[in-house]
């Protein structure tokens, strides 16, 4: 190459390094400024599937909500706009519950497996021993924790750790038939308080006694029923009337006992004496409540949800807690809330947590709690004037029992259940072996929850 032109590439050259120490001198910024479309920097995309069986709901703060599935899609979508950590896409699913156990097991360790839950506990709480759930105690802020009553909380925990938050809160209790009472002079036991009473175990007897002579033949005192498992809580319940707790501290069935036995043959007695529908062991729950709308069974079960059916009607109906040896009373306690599963993604597992928190911290959502019972104190306070007609079940919180004992497998337990209460209306074995039965039957499949249980590390 000859001299002339290297003398040209070398002027060119240092032209060029002119010309970009100029443009960078211009444009210091270059050196600081972020790359936006850097994959560093992108907020990750992040999609939850949030899970509800079809569950009716009421929200006095909004007139639209008509079942959880509204309720969820409302949260999900302010969610979606405030979160700031992630780009989230919400997915919401209502499901029948007939098909719970695919929606839930039957989706683990897939794209359409369950982020958050909110449903009833008891069957919640089986899932807790799946290993899947999470504890939310991380995301439980003092104010959250002041602000829901303790037995609330309690039956939320299993081992001391917070799996499942309350929301909504529903209470059964008996109810009975005023005017049918008058009927057969029972007026006594009548009060016009809307309050949940309580009765000794002798004024169930008389009261029972009293309809059972007194009423038409096709007229029955009290609800009983042994065809499956719905309803079998209440059934539970009344087992405990003789003083039995029917779990021990383990969790497991504790039936064949005096308490437990002397239960068992109060019902029979019952069944024998006609205090309850013909032919019980083949009949529903939603036979019975067909019974009490027609005119047809003095004393039914109540909740919060069925007050807005029966008053409705021309039903004079009152409340009345279960009985008991005291004489103070039990009622069957349900709560609703959320549960948050592990699906092996860290980020997704905090969205889901901070999903679940911003309902509880942000006062707009927990409002819809007032509807039902809320678990929430503020939001009973402040909406004590649109829950007058729940404040007695409010009232009469501390009457209510764990009828889980958080044990690993409810539903199994429920499956076994039903089949003794069949053969106890029946009435052809003995007190003793039916408490024997129940016991040994119940905790066989809770054993076998056991030996499967494993809980989230």
């Amino acid at each position: 190459m000859n001299k002339k032109v290297i003398i040209i590439l070398s002027i060119v050259i240092v032209l060029i390094i002119i010309a970009l120490g100029g443009y960078f001198l211009l444009n210091p910024e270059i050196f600081t400024k972020k790359v936006t479309n850097s994959k560093q920097d992108e907020k990750k995309e992040i999609t939850l599937n949030i899970k509800t069986p079809i569950l009716q709901m009421t929200a006095y703060a909004d007139e639209e909500i008509n079942d959880t599935y509204t309720f969820l899609k409302k949260v999900a979508s302010d969610f979606e706009k405030e979160y700031k950590d992630a780009n989230v896409k919400i997915k919401v699913k209502q499901f029948e519950k007939e098909d719970e156990n695919e929606e839930i097991i039957g989706c683990f360790d897939t794209n359409e497996a369950t982020d958050v839950l909110y449903e009833e506990y008891f069957n919640m709480s089986t899932y807790i021993h799946t290993g899947k759930v999470v504890p939310l105690d991380d995301i439980i802020t003092e104010e959250i924790s002041n602000d829901i009553d303790n037995n609330y909380w309690e039956i939320s925990k299993l081992n001391n750790k917070t799996y499942m938050m309350p929301f909504l809160g529903m209470q059964n209790t008996l109810c009975y038939n005023k005017d049918l009472f008058k009927q057969v002079g029972l007026q006594k036991y009548i009060t016009d308080e809307d309050v949940v009473q309580n009765w000794s175990l002798q004024d169930f007897e008389i009261i029972l006694s009293t309809l059972q002579k007194k009423l038409p033949k096709n007229v029955y005192p009290m609800l009983m029923y042994g065809k499956n498992e719905m309803g079998d809580t209440h059934v539970i319940t009344l087992l405990r009337s003789r003083g039995s707790t029917f779990f021990d501290e383990n969790g497991r069935i504790k039936l064949n006992t005096p308490e437990g036995i002397k239960a068992v043959q109060w019902l029979m007695d019952c069944n024998k004496k006609g205090y309850f529908p013909t032919n019980a062991e083949n009949i529903e729950i939603d036979d019975c409540y067909n019974l009490f709308m027609n005119g047809q069974l003095a004393i039914y079960i109540n909740n919060a949800v069925l007050d807005a059916s029966l008053r409705k009607t021309n039903i004079n109906y009152g409340h009345v807690n279960f009985p008991s040896i005291d004489g103070k009373g039990f009622n069957t306690t349900f709560l609703n809330g959320f549960e948050v599963f592990d699906n092996d993604d860290e980020e997704k597992l905090q969205v889901a947590k901070d999903f679940v928190k911003y309902v509880y911290e942000n006062e707009k959502w927990l409002d819809y709690s007032a509807g039902a019972i809320p678990c929430s104190n503020r939001v009973a306070t402040k909406f004590a004037e649109q829950l007058k007609d729940k404040q007695k079940y409010i009232d009469n919180l501390d009457s209510g029992w764990n009828f889980t004992g958080n044990n690993p497998n409810w539903r199994n337990v429920r499956a076994v259940f039903y089949p003794n209460i069949q053969e106890l209306l029946y009435g052809e074995k003995s007190a003793e072996e039916i408490a024997k039965q129940i016991e040994n039957t119940c905790n066989t499949a809770i054993e076998k929850g056991y030996e499967n249980s494993k809980l989230h590390d």
